[in-house]
């Protein structure tokens, strides 16, 4: 998609705007428009991603001091090595 980008604008500069600066112009608006789009579908979430339920929320002792958040299911046996 960059590389469409950076297309559209050395073709609007390079070659439309002798014919039509008209065009060039609507042909950047195009390749300014394309990076964020491109950034909003990259970033779409997954349909089998349950980021909301996180089984950390439900630890009773996510706010105590020295306890592992990375691993909420530890016992006391199963401390830190």
């Amino acid at each position: 998609m960059m590389g469409v980008c950076l297309g559209l604008f050395v073709l609007a500069w390079g070659v439309v705007r002798f014919f039509s600066v008209g065009a060039a112009v609507g042909l950047c608006v195009v390749a300014m428009v394309i990076p964020p789009a491109a950034a909003v579908f990259a970033n779409k979430r997954d349909p089998e991603d349950d980021w909301w339920n996180d089984p950390r929320w439900d630890d009773p002792k996510w706010d105590d001091p020295g306890h592992d958040r990375d691993r909420p299911d530890q016992g006391p046996h199963e401390g830190p090595r």
